[in-house]
């Protein structure tokens, strides 16, 4: 697959549909090249990754850096749905080595993720449906990011669970009421068809396709290659932004404004209704009405936000920031954030705490002046 800057015209050459430009010999015969991606073993099992119009780049390139980097096992080729130039989503332009063609001979199909707006979403182009449509009966499909999207405009995805980016999951729903979405995993095995979450999940779902044709020993050396972790704890469920709504000077508003200031107490029931000056009956059926949640519910949530924001900004133990967020005990926290974000809170910190700033080092002091004879 060659790369040329969208700005630029794309040679003649590479107009003719399915014919691959020439691959650089620097990048075909270097020794640096062989050690990261050998040949195909005979007999290797063929992976074809389908770009259409406005791929994202950075995706596009994970199954051959990782597939390919496991020592032959794979053969991975590219593949337009006409066999022309495909415009990413960046400013460049990307030729395939291949058309739609070869997709009856992949023992696997890759479906990177492409820009998509509400009209494509719905209403994919022909061809790339009329490419999927090549497949053959068996071959194991694999989305990644919005490449779900394509899947299910398909009727491929109907009646079985499925991820995208958590971002669209809305979206996806509206659209596709049939496949039971689950924004909080980072991808979804059925075995035949796999749905990955967003970005970096590709590399997550390539991984778990090595694992599970060839084993834990090989995926980990494949993971080692790319200098990433051979699994990532918990799902994209611990990527979601949840930003507070508006209270409102009305209604349950105040009240609510009221708890966060008291995160760390037990507040009850009885004490919000109390705060808000109605029954427990009338204060719970208004508070879910306007916040789509039970007031207990609705804290769970409050107290672990602030919860991940501590584990994120500051060293308080995690005992500590249990007690500061309400949590009666670490093992509630615990229980809690594995429920919401599918990690432990120390595997939490890992991930998005900030590295600490190293210490300047501390200048020597002067010597001290020789004392007067």
């Amino acid at each position: 697959m060659s790369i040329a800057p969208a700005a630029r015209r794309v040679p003649r050459a590479l107009d003719t549909p399915g014919t691959p430009g020439p691959r650089p010999e620097s990048a075909a015969s270097t020794g640096l090249d062989r050690l990261m991606h050998p040949d195909p073993r005979p007999g290797a099992h063929k992976v074809v990754v389908l770009a259409l119009d406005g791929v994202y780049p950075f995706e596009l390139g994970i199954p051959h850096r990782v597939l390919g980097s496991a020592d032959g096992r794979y053969e991975v080729l590219s593949a337009s749905a006409d066999g022309r130039p495909v415009r990413t989503d960046s400013d460049l332009t990307v030729t395939p080595g291949h058309g739609p063609e070869v997709l009856a001979e992949a023992d696997t199909v890759v479906i990177p993720p492409y820009a998509i707006s509400r009209a494509s979403a719905a209403t994919p182009d022909p061809q790339a449906l009329a490419a999927l449509s090549r497949v053959r009966p068996g071959t194991r499909l694999v989305s990644i990011c919005t490449g779900a999207f394509l899947l299910a405009a398909a009727g491929l995805l109907d009646g079985r669970r499925a991820t995208t980016h958590w971002a669209l999951g809305d979206h996806f729903r509206e659209l596709f009421p049939r496949v039971e979405l689950d924004a909080g995993v980072l991808f979804v095995d059925h075995g035949d068809v796999l749905t990955s979450a967003g970005a970096a999940s590709g590399v997550d779902v390539c991984l778990h396709l090595v694992r599970q044709d060839h084993g834990s020993e090989v995926a980990n050396q494949v993971a080692r290659c790319c200098v990433v972790p051979p699994y990532r704890d918990g799902g994209q469920a611990q990527y979601i932004e949840r930003p507070l709504p508006p209270a409102g000077d009305t209604g349950t508003g105040p009240t609510r404004d009221w708890a966060l200031q008291r995160l760390e107490l037990p507040l009850s029931l009885d004490e919000l209704a109390a705060h808000a000056a109605m029954s427990t009956r009338t204060f719970a059926r208004r508070f879910r009405e306007e916040t789509g949640l039970s007031p207990g519910r609705w804290l769970t949530q409050q107290r672990l936000r602030r919860a991940r924001h501590l584990l994120e900004s500051s060293d308080l133990p995690v005992e500590r920031v249990a007690h500061e967020v309400g949590f009666a005990t670490a093992t509630s926290l615990r229980r809690h954030l594995a429920a919401e974000a599918g990690v432990a809170p120390s595997a939490y910190r890992r991930t998005f705490r900030a590295p600490a700033t190293p210490a300047a080092p501390a200048t020597p002091a002067a010597p001290a002046a020789p004392a007067a004879p």
